[in-house]
This record gives structure tokens, sequence and C-alpha cells, in this order.
């Protein structure tokens, strides 16, 4: 019961975020228990026979969250500073303690200084700063930033977006505010350009990539999981009726 209650958590933490741009589903995965041996499996019964075991399982319990790295759907915003990554890879993001942080929500605006930066302030990695002569910004989709400059009469190029994926992009942690940072199973970052020879997937600028999380198939699971709940308390219930039998043929 105590795992379907954490299953049920991870089910409406998905459908609380099924709106929020670039969120990876979590999907909570299972291990039986230990298992009390009354006959061990293999072991003789007689000279020319042997048991198959006779085994009660403990139950159940939660052993990991499953990021599922799924494509999510692309949204047209018409905002210049708005990206998609159709593919794999994250974004980089510098953290105010200096750490790097990576996220899939391209929802980008420049600061007082003309950075590109996250809604929370956080700088893009590698830095791009525009200019506030510039009258219009394109990025492609391999991520070259160029700018058109007032009184210009070529374009200028601002630098270059890279993107970074991981060995075991499921392995991330996340940590709030749209971000995840890498951890052991994760392996480390490797990085590169949009569209390049590392795998990684390209850009798309006037988009945001929806929530991956399918709600139709979330309410089912979370029908299941209720159901599995209401299961193991029956179960309980009756176990504790045939004690209760037992008590009083005792008596």
């Amino acid at each position: 019961m105590s795992a379907q209650q954490l299953n049920l958590d991870t089910i409406a933490n998905n459908l609380a975020n099924s709106s929020t741009t670039g969120f990876r589903q979590l999907r909570l995965q299972f291990q039986d228990m230990l298992y009390q041996n009354m006959v061990t499996p293999g072991a003789a019964q007689s000279e020319n026979t042997v048991s198959a075991g006779l085994q009660i399982g403990l139950g159940t319990k939660s052993a990991a969250t499953e990021v599922i790295n799924t494509q999510g759907s692309l949204n047209e915003t018409d905002n210049e500073y708005d990206l998609a990554i159709e593919g794999n890879g994250f974004f980089q993001i510098q953290r105010p303690d200096g750490t790097t942080a990576y996220t899939r929500a391209g929802q980008f605006h420049l600061n007082g200084e003309g950075t590109m930066v996250t809604t929370d302030g956080d700088t893009l990695i590698p830095t791009i700063t525009v200019p506030s002569n510039a009258t219009k910004v394109t990025i492609t989709e391999y991520g070259v930033v160029n700018a058109t400059i007032s009184g210009q009469t070529t374009g200028s190029q601002l630098g270059q977006i890279q993107l970074a994926t991981f060995p075991n992009a499921g392995g991330l942690e996340n940590i709030g505010s749209n971000l995840m940072q890498q951890t052991t199973s994760s392996g480390d970052a490797i990085t590169g350009n949009p569209g390049g020879a590392e795998g990684l997937g390209t850009l798309q600028q006037g988009y945001l990539e929806n929530s991956n999380v399918d709600v139709v198939t979330e309410f089912v699971q979370m029908v299941l999981a209720q159901r599995a709940y209401e299961s193991n308390s029956k179960v309980i219930k009756a176990a504790d009726e045939m004690y209760s039998q037992v008590n009083t043929m005792a008596q």
C-alpha cells in the first residue's frame, strides 16, 4: 500500500506538470522484496526427489523513479528568443552558485545587459549577448545566433548555442525550476553544436517544447494504482477476519 501511495504521488506530479514547458514524465519502478523460504528450492525431499521449494513473498517496494525522455510536441509562440530542441540534448544553464544545470525549457529572454537568460535570470551557456541596437535576431537550427544591427547592411554573428547530452539521460536529477543536474548515474555531459556528430537534436526558433506527459495515460495509471491500493487493503481486512475467526475457535 505504501508503494502504491508513492506511485499516486508520482502520477499526481506528472499531471500537475502536464502544462510545464519541457517537463519530462516520471515513472515509478517497483521491486519485489525478500522471500521467506519455508522449503528451500532444490532441497532433497527423499533419495530421488528434489523440492520445488516453498517461498512466501514479503511484498513490494519502490525502487527508483525513471525519467521518460520522449519528445514532447512543439508549440509555436513566434517569440524570437523561445527555443525548442527537436531531438536529443539539453540547454546548459549557469546557476547563481556557478554550477551548470540542464533543461529542455527554452523560454529565454534578455536581461538588462542584453544577455540571454532563463525566466529565473540564469545565464544560457555559452553566453549570448544581443546589442541594444539589434533590430532582429535569428537562430538557425544548428544554433548559430545572428542579428541585424541598426545602421549596418550586413548581419552580425553573435555566438553559437551548444547543447549537452549524457550517456544515461534518465539518470539526471530534477532540482526544480525546470532544471536538472548531472549525477554519477547520468555520466558526464557531452557538449556539441545542435545537429552535430554527437547525435544532438536541432533548434527551432519561435517554438517551445510541451511536456511529454500524456494526461489520458496518467489517468489510466491513476485508476490502476487506486485499484491496487484497494485490493491490498482488502487483503489486510480478509487476513484480519481470518485471524479473528481462529481466535474465536481457540476460545
